[in-house]
C-alpha cells in the first residue's frame, strides 16, 4: 500500500527515516549505485518529497504503528 511522506527524523546512526501518514517509518537512504535517492541528503530535497507516496510494506503486513 502506498502512503504519503509527512515528515522525517534521523535514527541512532544518523540515517534519514521517512514518517508516513499511516504511522509507520521507513528508511530513505542514498547509497549509490544500489539505492539512488539524492534528495535525502539536503533539507530542500527532503522538503520537496513531503506528500510523495512510498510503498509501505508494514501496512501490507498489518503491522502496528511505529514510535520514536
Amino acid at each position: 500500500m502506498k502512503q504519503a511522506i509527512c515528515g522525517y527524523h534521523q535514527d541512532e546512526e544518523d540515517h534519514w527515516v521517512a514518517e508516513l501518514v499511516c504511522g509507520h517509518f521507513q528508511h530513505v537512504r542514498h547509497k549509490p549505485p544500489f539505492i539512488n535517492r539524492p534528495w535525502v541528503v539536503s533539507l530542500h530535497g527532503r522538503k520537496s518529497m513531503l506528500g510523495q507516496l512510498l510503498k509501505c510494506k508494514k501496512c501490507d503486513e498489518g503491522a502496528a504503528k511505529d514510535t520514536c
